[in-house]
């Protein structure tokens, strides 16, 4: 008999599929991801964006990638707060 599994809706379904968040992290991994983050110049370009959008100037090209940005900040931001549980739990810093 098959397994059913539900469609994913969203990439970042998929990606949180594939790094397995919802699986024990060890403490050495936790504060891997914890440590990842945007670069400077990355950061600096999602605040342009954000601004040309609270202004309504954004192009079709800048809307997709203030999306991209979005779907990646919302994964990490998920692995983030699974691995701060880790070391929550763990007793262990980053």
């Amino acid at each position: 008999m098959k397994t059913a599994t539900l469609a994913p809706k969203t990439e970042a379904e998929v990606w949180l599929r594939i790094l397995h968040p919802d699986d024990d992290l060890s403490p050495r991994v936790a504060g891997a991801i914890l440590r990842l983050a945007f670069r400077k110049d990355d950061l600096t370009r999602m605040h342009e964006l954000s601004a040309k959008a609270r202004a309504g100037t954004l192009t079709p090209e800048e809307d997709a990638e203030m999306d991209t940005f979005e779907r990646v900040g919302s994964i990490l931001s998920t692995l983030k707060s699974k691995a701060r549980q880790v070391i929550k739990r763990t007793g262990r810093g980053a």
